[in-house]
């Protein structure tokens, strides 16, 4: 189990380097970065559809569901005031509520 952890660390430090270190003479294209810039919206979007959707395994289209409720305040909080802080705070409020 600790070899296994520790070659885990061994493979991501070394992955994180390679993008990282300044010395090493490693560039990536145009392409590759523009194809990396939708990684984190990949990633950030298959951790939240779960959570809002999917509730005791079964998708939950409700008026009853509060993280449906709080994700669409929270959408519509961010088209309106384009802010974060009123984003986040303003639909942890409503979930809070809600829940």
């Amino acid at each position: 189990m600790i070899t296994t952890i520790l070659a885990m660390a061994c493979v991501t430090f070394a992955t994180r380097y390679l993008f990282l270190a300044k010395q090493l003479p490693f560039t990536i294209g145009p392409k590759l970065q523009r194809f990396l810039s939708f990684s984190a919206p990949c990633v950030l979007t298959a951790i939240w559809v779960p959570i809002v959707f999917i509730q005791d395994e079964q998708l939950a289209l409700s008026v009853h569901n509060p993280y449906l409720i709080a994700a669409t305040f929270a959408v519509i909080l961010a088209y309106r005031f384009k802010n974060l802080y009123i984003t986040t705070l303003g639909s942890l409020v409503l979930f809070y509520l809600l829940y």
